[in-house]
């Protein structure tokens, strides 16, 4: 395979024909990415009825987006900077098309869980479109431009369950699958016309055995850590799952040091920046999550329980849209902050903003008003801090490694995401009160859970306190030190 653009300078930036208009559409991947992740959540409780199979069975059709795009996500970034990026994207939402194709038009659970399958491949689509970005556009908007892509997760995320819930109650639950179909189409018409096919490209053999390896650790570790709590942390399939993510790493992490082309290079991954800056990913996406399960869960618990609200998943999913708008807000303003007081300073006043966020919602939730306020500083935290990661990994690598080193990003964030909803889970499932007969989650369960995001983005702001201090060097002129290169 060959590089999708005939320039014969890899490093050298095809024309725009439009920053604004591209810079638009790509945002709008974060949105049609962040679908993909809340599409069926709202329809969790209805599905086995619809489809005939057990609860956890259902849980299998978030499950299985989340593998596919966990093991997608760097192998297409890694591919993006070798083959072409829009090339790569184009793959990426043929295949979240007909993946919802399938599951609207089978009608049968094995269609769904196969089309939810392919739908993981969308994961791939927000490092690539980062990548593209720092391609095509001036210096001075690329962190403007990045910021907005990276938010417009959050946003899709906070508006993508009401949403789904309503073209459930209206339409059924198929539609939910078709509007996903006519987004995908749409943005893949779009990057088919504003993208230009000379994005950058470096010519080199894949590394076939590296990405086999990590996929296979990657499966075994988030198979263990999403289904931990429905078969048990002691089971032997969770152990023997973990167990295998260990020893495949061993062998994975030796192998990638060795070969001449690495699948992720690892040295470059440890470099200090990008090192820190994954870890606070790590944490921070741990602690977001919570925002979304929690609130979402209190505000439907019945008034009966003392802390509870009654709400439908409906009104609950609506309560999520100040916190969308919010990050629609300040992600962009993230961008000025950064230039005005550095990507290192934005970044620890996010992660202090999420920490304050749940200490607040540990104490103060006793009106609905109340806990959206603290979702909302939850949210304002969240969209500063993963606006700003991008920025500081791209002004930490070489133009050629742009995608991939945004894909170890995105896949962190995946992993942090994957353990917070295990917590969720286990608290809710462990801290229990009996109300009229039925066990439901104790307000025990919601403090807990929000300590423990507390904490994590506390030390989400230890990493970034200890990232080094800006360098005036042009990000597209990075060049990693000899000794890192080395391993020394």
């Amino acid at each position: 395979m060959t590089p999708d653009h005939p320039s014969p300078s890899a490093g050298t930036p095809a024309p725009v024909r439009s920053g604004t208009a591209v810079t638009a559409l790509l945002s709008l991947a974060g949105l049609v990415v962040a679908l993909q992740t809340t599409l069926v959540v709202p329809l969790l409780p209805n599905l086995p009825g619809i489809l005939n199979v057990s609860d956890g069975d259902a849980t299998w059709l978030v499950t299985i987006t989340l593998l596919t795009g966990a093991v997608t996500t760097p192998i297409v970034s890694r591919m993006a900077d070798m083959y072409g990026k829009r090339r790569m994207m184009v793959l990426c939402l043929s295949m979240m098309v007909l993946g919802s194709l399938i599951a609207a038009l089978g009608g049968t659970y094995i269609a769904v869980l196969v089309g939810r399958g392919f739908q993981g491949f969308s994961s791939a689509l927000i490092p690539v479109a980062m990548a593209v970005l720092r391609d095509l556009l001036p210096r001075e908007k690329v962190a403007a431009a990045v910021a907005l892509v990276s938010a417009t997760m959050g946003i899709g995320g906070a508006l993508g369950l009401p949403a789904a819930g309503l073209l459930f109650d209206h339409l059924g639950w198929a539609s939910v699958f078709w509007i996903s179909a006519a987004a995908g189409t749409l943005l893949l018409t779009g990057i088919l016309i504003l993208v230009p096919a000379g994005v950058t490209g470096t010519r080199g053999r894949f590394d076939v055995a590296g990405a086999i390896l990590l996929s296979l650790a990657l499966i075994a570790l988030l198979l263990g850590i999403s289904k931990g709590p429905a078969w048990g942390w002691t089971s032997p399939r969770i152990l023997l799952s973990l167990a295998a993510a260990v020893v495949v790493l061993a062998v994975w992490v030796p192998y990638e040091l060795r070969v001449k082309a690495p699948m992720v290079d690892l040295r470059v991954s440890m470099y200090r920046p990008v090192l820190l800056t994954n870890i606070a990913g790590l944490f921070v996406s741990f602690a977001a999550y919570a925002n979304t399960l929690a609130t979402t869960q209190q505000l439907q618990l019945p008034e009966a329980t003392g802390f509870g609200f009654g709400l439908s998943a409906a009104t609950a999913g609506l309560c999520m849209v100040p916190g969308g708008l919010a990050m629609m807000i300040f992600s962009p303003a993230s961008a000025r902050i950064t230039a005005r007081f550095g990507a290192r300073a934005t970044l620890v006043a996010a992660t202090l903003l999420m920490t304050f966020a749940y200490t607040f919602r540990m104490t103060f939730d006793d009106t609905v008003v109340l806990i959206v306020v603290g979702s909302v500083l939850g949210s304002i935290g969240n969209a500063v801090a993963f606006a700003t990661m991008p920025a500081l990994i791209m002004s930490s690598v070489p133009l050629s490694e742009t995608a991939a080193a945004n894909g170890v990003n995105a896949l962190l964030r995946t992993v942090g995401s994957s353990g917070m909803s295990a917590v969720v889970a286990a608290l809710l499932t462990a801290i229990t009160i009996d109300v009229a007969g039925q066990t439901l989650p104790g307000h025990g369960a919601f403090v807990a859970m929000f300590g423990v995001a507390a904490t994590a983005t506390l030390l989400a702001t230890l990493a970034g306190v200890f990232l080094p201090k800006p360098t005036r060097a042009r990000a597209e002129q990075v060049t990693i030190p000899e000794s890192v290169r080395a391993g020394s």
